[in-house]
């Protein structure tokens, strides 16, 4: 998560790490040193940026199981309308880890 964090602030940042300690870190290629609290600071920001992803895959792939159903030569049940409808909006209002981790899965029809 170290990782992520320095390439947030500086995507194109040169640097190895050693044993993802935050004190081992070799700054490369004339790559300026971001400051420990700069790299702590990201880290929440990165956290809930990696809870997000794992949500909207998971979603992605609940919605992706039902896409045959909502091709041109089939109906769509309104039930399952409302079930795809409920995944797409899943995100919406989502602002902490604790949110993305605890989500109410609506149930497939």
């Amino acid at each position: 998560m170290i990782e992520k964090a320095i390439l947030k602030i500086n995507p194109n940042a040169e640097f190895t790490i050693d044993d993802n300690d935050i004190n081992q870190i070799t700054w490369l290629e004339g790559t300026t040193p971001i400051s420990k609290a700069d790299i702590e600071a990201q880290l929440p920001i990165v956290e809930f940026d990696m809870a997000m992803k794992d949500l909207r895959a998971k979603r992605d792939r609940l919605i992706a199981e039902t896409d045959y159903l909502a091709l041109s030569d089939q109906t769509l049940s309104t039930e399952m309308s409302t079930y795809r409808q409920a995944l797409r909006n899943i995100t919406n209002g989502i602002t902490t880890v604790e949110q993305a981790n605890n989500v109410t899965w609506p149930t497939k029809p």
